[in-house]
């Protein structure tokens, strides 16, 4: 970036420092060394404010263009006059953001830019994966494995996770993390334009475990409130801040479902291993080979594996869904109802419980790392030590 006002240049700096997505290479106070900078460094985008001296800055613009084409050139100014717009367009800049800079519309450009380069969908924001935890069925452990999840991965330091509570209706993720929040989805949503990251963590709330949460409207009369254009704005602006965001769904498969559906990465659908949970899980993945690349990304989690009483065999359930198992979670109820009652987490009230050390090494295999629970371990109620925890090797986080 280049921008000779120091002021401003530090206004972007500040906004550019706080994406996740953003490697911020260099900066310049001189319009006449930028060029050379950005031969040394090709950078993807080269921002230029230019107000200091807007003749100065669109040569600069004309000359980036034509020397190094692969540096798509992003523009600001406080102006707002046509001709300068259309003069900085026509001398190569592919985005132009009125100042000061609101973060949804630096967002919008980098997605718009992201698009041309490498083609819808074909990439994501670098360093964030968005986890759907889904249920077959209320009462499975859905939000237990969410929250839980959630603060296995915050465990490794380059992590920064976030949980959004998607029960609008009776979530409660906030009781798992015995929290009391100051805001909720609702208030976010409504403000998701003229938020910036300071103001956005200090929206959710932080849990001793490194977790953030984003829990659901604190008056059922507020689930109106948010649509499905605020939760992809919400979900975008958040990826943006964090390398991971768990988006805990309702069980009634509503619009807002289905928006965090499509924008997930990882689809862990959880059920037991009973006929009716099975049943559901048929039906839906029958409704989600209806929606474009969402059941290539479902991984079934078979929650409270061991339970030997009522329960259908693991191969026979495999053979009636038509689908392999992705992890399986031993069956510990005792510990589940404490830490629920109790709101402390798994790694916190029960680190050394076969429960955790399956989850925590779910959160290694989403991470890109090494680990596996066997069939064997579920049933015996053992698992080996993690690799995840502090002191050991943990997962690369992409």
């Amino acid at each position: 970036m280049v921008d000779p006002n120091d002021a401003t240049r530090d206004s972007l700096k500040t906004l550019l420092l706080g994406m996740d997505r953003v490697w911020l290479e260099a900066e310049c106070s001189r319009y006449e060394f930028f060029a050379d900078v950005a031969a040394q460094t090709t950078p993807d985008i080269g921002l230029i404010a230019l107000d200091h001296n807007p003749e100065k800055a669109l040569e600069l613009v004309a000359n980036l263009n034509a020397s190094l084409p692969s540096c798509n050139i992003l523009v600001t100014s406080s102006s707002s006059d046509g001709k300068l717009i259309l003069r900085a367009m026509r001398a190569g800049a592919k985005e132009f953001l009125q100042h000061p800079v609101r973060l949804q519309d630096l967002l919008d450009s980098l997605d718009r830019i992201t698009d041309r380069v490498f083609g819808r969908g074909e990439t994501k924001a670098r360093g964030s994966s968005v986890i759907a935890v889904a249920g077959a069925t209320g009462g499975v452990g859905t939000t237990s494995l969410a929250v839980n999840l959630g603060c296995a991965l915050a465990q490794d330091p380059k992590n920064s996770v976030a949980l959004v509570d998607l029960d609008l209706c009776l979530g409660d993720a906030d009781v798992f993390l015995d929290t009391i929040p100051d805001y909720t989805l609702v208030d976010v949503a409504q403000n998701v334009t003229r938020l910036d990251f300071t103001l956005l963590k200090r929206s959710l709330t932080k849990h001793t475990s490194g977790l953030y949460l984003l829990p659901r409207p604190a008056q059922m009369e507020d689930m109106a409130l948010v649509t499905a254009d605020d939760l992809q704005r919400v979900i975008g602006l958040l990826k943006a801040t964090f390398t991971h965001l768990v988006l805990d769904l309702s069980k009634s498969y509503t619009t807002l479902d289905m928006v965090a559906l499509q924008a997930a990465d990882h689809i862990l659908l959880v059920t037991q291993l009973d006929l009716p949970c099975l049943r559901n899980v048929v039906r839906l993945m029958m409704s989600f080979g209806g929606i474009k690349d969402v059941a290539e990304r479902v991984r079934i989690v078979v929650n409270r594996a061991g339970l030997e009483s009522g329960n259908i065999s693991l191969k026979k359930a495999q053979d009636t869904i038509g689908r392999e198992i992705y992890w399986q979670l031993p069956n510990d109820y005792r510990t589940m109802v404490e830490i629920r009652n109790n709101g402390v987490p798994l790694i916190e009230q029960a680190p050394k419980a076969a429960i955790t050390h399956a989850i925590g090494e779910l959160a290694v295999a989403l991470s890109g790392g090494k680990a596996e629970v066997s069939a064997e371990a579920v049933k015996a109620g053992k698992s080996r030590i993690l690799s995840f925890w502090p002191g050991r090797s943990k997962g690369s986080g992409k």
